[in-house]
């Protein structure tokens, strides 16, 4: 019997490991077909984020109950794996099992205690897939995933009836009072043949429904099971308002890169994140572009891209082992449409809330760097303001004469060629250098590194845009431009500090300046506020408004700088939080270039504006020009009274006046 058993194990695992192995292969050897990339630094970090993000459950943790549910059945398998081993020797040889873990009483309960966690887990998650039905599934695999559910359940079932059946049998090796749940099944069991006989049933359910869903899994949505802690070992370790860059240098331009155009041009980590996709919907649930009745969801994005990768993905694997050419379809508009690629905001919400380290915006701007640099298929508006950069080297298409006229009256240095560089360098940005409402920014700015001893300077007409519109609308090139002809300006002055206000200016100084041999200290014009008031340098008078404080995608969830702009707010008013706040605020809708793209349908800026107007604060406290505007118009729009003001100018109004000086 023990022969014939063995057999039969034998031939289940070669025909489960054949069919896992075959797809494993193929999926591995379509990996290493992409294009490269760097993520292979930062081990420590790579570590910490597998104890965190994956054993840790953390990011599935942001949403309390679904996090709970998935963990405990995650949680389970860990603790039930050794389990699949003894199932396999007690298949082959009745009452054997492991060495040592298998006599353990402890470890017996941990199995029963698990089981019934998990089962409670599938339960749960029946309950909220069939009964709650959130929008965040919708377009999700749902009867794939009651298939997945469904097997699940059978497993930990099967695993629970076998033990009882070893206990009624006496084959157990453990004592049976450690195992309170199998104990209880199997005194229902009885003794006697037919305890032997479902002792066998059981044990080889257990077993062929573990290795046929192992069999299952590469061809399935819970692939992810597989490739998320993979995924997640080569997400970005650096601040994700970075992107990465176009080398536009290489030597054979048939190398050369300009996006995605298809899946030939993906590069290995984008085709892993497809596979990862566990079609939860969290993204899908706090994007800005879809809750406000885009197109756009990210979650519907990157599953378009997998299928396409998946459909074509064999052909262009036979084609690069010397079999017949093939020539893959476009990306956009067979796998994602053109309105889904431009009505992204590039906010970064989805990245935040993926608990696979998705990084849904480098998709998007590389779709978007293939339409602009390639076919030249990008919305007019966005044109008007590429043209503009070009031409003017700001995205409102002034004069670069007039880029210090904020200053008029205010006494600022004006860093001229040759003169010393000052301690910092204050970076004034397109948009408070030409728009009359950030303009105030500038000014309340000035005014309060003036009334603190700061030793600073501005470009003035020496300083040009950053790049960072034409970057992620998908103009790769004109940024690089931007950022060498800026970064040469500066380490010719012989900076080494920089203060940024606009947060969009702030990331790309500190995160992708130093890809062109910028390397600076970095901070927003918050940090340095609330490090003044800290050293006792600023001395507000503290009032007594009540004050919202909006949060930037690109200072909070890009930039990780969330203190120190509510310190401001703390010292000058009443801070009353919103209910999206933090790394999880709801954008403004001006990110991703569209601060000069008109949106389609219901806008962003008046959903945030009536979530601020929520909070009955009389003021709504921004940190980024670009906010100041979009959320200016959003309160006007929703008909509110409510003032739209920087951080910097309600704490410049606040500044108690010393020796007779006033702000």
């Amino acid at each position: 019997m023990t022969y014939v058993s063995g057999l039969a194990l034998l031939l289940v695992l070669g025909v489960a490991g054949m069919l896992f192995g075959r797809r494993a292969l193929m999926l591995t050897q379509l990996v290493r077909l992409g294009k490269p990339l760097q993520r292979f630094d930062d081990v420590p970090q790579r570590v910490r984020n597998q104890a965190v993000v994956v054993l840790g459950q953390k990011k599935l943790f942001q949403r309390l109950g679904p996090g709970l549910i998935h963990a405990l059945i995650f949680w389970g398998f860990l603790i039930l794996f050794p389990t699949i081993i003894m199932a396999l020797i007690g298949a082959v040889s009745k009452g054997s099992t492991l060495p040592w873990l298998g006599h353990q009483g402890w470890f017996a309960l941990l199995v029963d205690l698990f089981v019934v966690l998990v089962l409670v887990g599938v339960i749960s998650a029946f309950w909220i897939r069939k009964v709650q039905r959130p929008e965040r599934f919708k377009g999700s695999h749902l009867g794939e995933a009651d298939l997945i559910l469904g097997l699940i359940a059978m497993i930990v079932l099967t695993l629970l009836l076998w033990h009882a059946a070893l206990i009624a049998t006496g084959l157990n090796e453990w004592p049976a009072s450690w195992s309170p749940v199998s104990n209880a099944i199997a005194q229902v069991f009885g003794e006697g043949t037919w305890a032997e006989v479902r002792e066998r049933i059981f044990v080889w359910a257990h077993v062929l429904l573990v290795v046929g869903f192992m069999a299952y899994l590469p061809h399935s949505k819970h692939l992810h099971i597989a490739t998320a802690a993979i995924n997640v070992w080569f997400g970005r370790t650096r601040r994700r308002g970075r992107l990465e860059p176009l080398d536009f240098t290489v030597e054979d331009e048939s190398e050369m890169r300009f996006g995605a155009a298809t899946i030939a041009d993906m590069t290995w980590k984008q085709m892993i994140d497809t596979m990862s996709c566990t079609e939860c919907g969290r993204c899908q649930d706090v994007c800005p572009a879809y809750q406000t009745g885009k197109e756009l969801s990210p979650k519907l994005l990157i599953m378009g891209l997998r299928d396409q990768l998946f459909a074509e993905g064999p052909n262009l694997l036979a084609a690069s082992k010397g079999g017949n050419a093939f020539e893959p379809s476009a990306l956009v508009p067979n796998a994602v449409s053109d309105d889904v690629v431009w009505d992204c905001v590039t906010c970064g919400a989805c990245v935040q809330e993926c608990p696979v380290a998705i990084e849904h915006v480098d998709h998007i701007v590389d779709l978007r760097r293939h339409l602009v640099m390639v076919e030249g298929r990008f919305p007019s508006d966005g044109e008007t303001m590429l043209r503009d950069v070009e031409r003017s080297q700001n995205p409102w298409g002034k004069p670069q004469t007039e880029r210090a006229d904020w200053t008029e009256g205010l006494e600022v240095r004006v860093l001229q060629p040759g003169e010393p560089a000052p301690d910092v360098l204050y970076w004034v940005g397109c948009a408070a250098s030409y728009d009359e409402r950030a303009k105030t920014t500038a000014q309340s700015t000035a005014k309060l590194l003036q009334a603190a001893g700061v030793d600073f300077a501005v470009l003035g007409p020496r300083e040009s845009c950053t790049g960072d519109p034409a970057r992620r609308m998908g103009n790769e090139y004109t940024f690089q431009s931007f950022a060498e002809q800026n970064v040469a300006t500066m380490n010719e002055a012989g900076v080494t500090k920089i203060v940024a206000s606009c947060p969009h200016c702030f990331n790309t100084l500190a995160n992708e300046y130093p890809d062109f041999g910028g390397n600076y200290e970095v901070v927003h014009h918050t940090e340095l506020l609330a490090e003044l008031l800290q050293e006792g340098r600023l001395a507000p008078v503290a009032g007594t408004e009540e004050i919202t404080y909006h949060d930037s995608c690109y200072l909070a969830r890009h930039n990780d700088v969330i203190s120190a702009p509510r310190e401001i707010v703390s010292r000058v008013g009443k801070p009353l939080e919103m209910a999206r706040s933090g790394k999880r605020g709801f954008c403004c809708g001006a990110g991703g270039a569209h601060m000069w793209m008109e949106e389609r349908g219901n806008q962003i800026n008046e959903e945030r504006a009536r979530e601020a107007a929520e909070t009955g604060a009389g003021t709504l406290a921004v940190a980024c020009p670009f906010c100041t505007i979009m959320l200016d118009d959003g309160v006007k729009q929703n008909g509110s009274e409510m003032r739209v003001a920087d951080v910097a100018t309600l704490l410049a109004e606040a500044l108690e006046p010393r020796d007779g000086a006033t702000t």
